[in-house]
């Protein structure tokens, strides 16, 4: 089963992974008093197992900051989701800082079990298929070395003025990664993508998973 992504989202915070705030709303009025509850600005998704590349559908809004604009985007969101989905609803997630986006993933081979992936986020992973990956447990000598192999490090150590960003936070969340996988062998595979990373700190802004029944 695909669990949906607060559920996901709560399972990768008790494992010690950072994630950004966000509530399961149900209603226009419910998710604008939520955005006021939790601070502006803020984002709405839909929130389905049956639709998992929610930007490329534009079932997104992002930074938001006002209730009339969380509520409007909730029934437009909403309304086009359930064209393909008739059960699906929305989550209200705190706006998280634009970060340099990472992809932090997991999957249980049949063969080799448990196995981390490491690559930039976005829509690169898929442009560019530049990822790292190594079987579990990994530790955080293995985490680096995985964050350092993939071309794009040039990218995450500071390119044409940007900053570096938190080696030692992604190499947490790696490790964090592999053993939820180790701990947990319910969990198929995880996808995190992206993963901010930031030039202090790491955060999962939207996740997924597919969890055996």
């Amino acid at each position: 089963m695909m669990p949906g992504e607060v559920e996901v989202k709560a399972m990768l915070a008790k494992g010690g992974i950072p994630v950004n705030e966000g509530y399961a709303v149900h209603s226009a009025a419910e998710a604008a008093e939520m955005a006021r509850h939790m601070g502006f600005p803020v984002v709405v998704k839909v929130l389905s197992p049956k639709i998992p590349h929610k930007s490329d559908l534009g079932l997104v809004d992002l930074n938001l900051c006002s209730p009339d604009a969380v509520g409007d985007a909730y029934e437009r969101i909403v309304k086009k989701a359930r064209t393909i989905d008739p059960d699906a609803s929305a989550v209200v997630e705190a706006m998280a800082a634009q970060g340099t986006e990472v992809i932090i993933g997991a999957k249980r081979d049949p063969q080799f079990g448990p196995t981390v992936l490491f690559g930039l986020g976005g829509i690169f992973v898929e442009v560019f298929k530049d990822v790292s990956i190594r079987v579990a447990p990994v530790n955080r000598q293995m985490a680096l070395s995985m964050i350092k192999e993939i071309k794009g490090y040039a990218i995450l150590k500071g390119f044409r003025g940007k900053s570096a960003v938190d080696l030692e936070a992604l190499a947490d969340v790696i490790v964090k990664t592999s053993r939820l996988m180790m701990s947990d062998e319910s969990i198929m595979e995880l996808d995190m993508n992206p993963v901010m990373a930031y030039d202090k700190g790491a955060m999962a802004v939207d996740a997924r998973a597919l969890i055996k029944d």
